[in-house]
């Protein structure tokens, strides 16, 4: 037979229950749901780490600054590689819908482990080397990232309809893991444009 004591227990203990059932729509936007999407960011912003004043028109031995940015909600830690790229407005990108990579070399990389909802963001430091112009050919034969020079023998046709000699750095996002053993592309990638410039024109 039950005391009286054992009566008060058993009535806070079905209050309980009865409040969590009441509550319950309320802790599904405050509890984290299970098995929720899984996803890495990648993201470039301008010198002034805002999305604008990217850089557009570049010539030789100018400095330009952007900011290169990845974030981790993969719901465990993630070891990434991006790889830097520099393509003519006819080479391809990759084709994230098909998970392929463009096929251009890496001209720089960068390496990041990333715990479960952690960011990393590191400047970008570039400039051209060795800008020729003939006729409505630009070559450029030198990109310069973070003080390192890398050959690229970069040439470009004129753009008539957009009036500029245009070439796209880009950054693709690789992650470790999801093949065996090795880094595979991570379906993401971000790029801006520039427009390349004769010396006499300014920025």
């Amino acid at each position: 037979m039950l005391k009286l004591e054992d009566y008060g227990t058993i009535f806070l203990l079905m209050s309980f229950v009865g409040s969590l059932l009441i509550s319950w729509p309320a802790l599904g936007f405050v509890l984290p749901a299970a098995g929720g999407e899984r996803f890495s960011a990648l993201y470039v912003l301008g010198p002034n780490r805002m999305a604008e004043d990217y850089p557009f028109n570049v010539k030789e031995n100018g400095e330009y600054r952007i900011f290169l940015g990845v974030e981790n909600h993969m719901g465990s830690s993630a070891y990434y590689v991006l790889y830097v790229k520099l393509r003519g407005p006819d080479e391809p990108l990759p084709n994230s819908t098909a998970g392929i990579p463009s096929p251009l070399s890496a001209l720089y990389e960068y390496r990041v482990i990333l715990a479960d909802e952690q960011a990393w963001e590191v400047p970008v430091v570039f400039s051209f080397r060795g800008v020729s112009f003939y006729g409505n050919s630009c070559s450029v034969d030198t990109f310069i990232i973070d003080g390192l020079d890398v050959d690229v023998g970069k040439v470009t046709s004129w753009d008539a309809e957009n009036s500029g000699f245009y070439v796209e750095l880009f950054f693709e996002l690789w992650i470790y893991g999801n093949q065996p053993d090795r880094f595979s592309f991570h379906d993401r990638f971000v790029g801006i444009w520039l427009n390349v410039t004769a010396s006499s024109i300014g920025v």
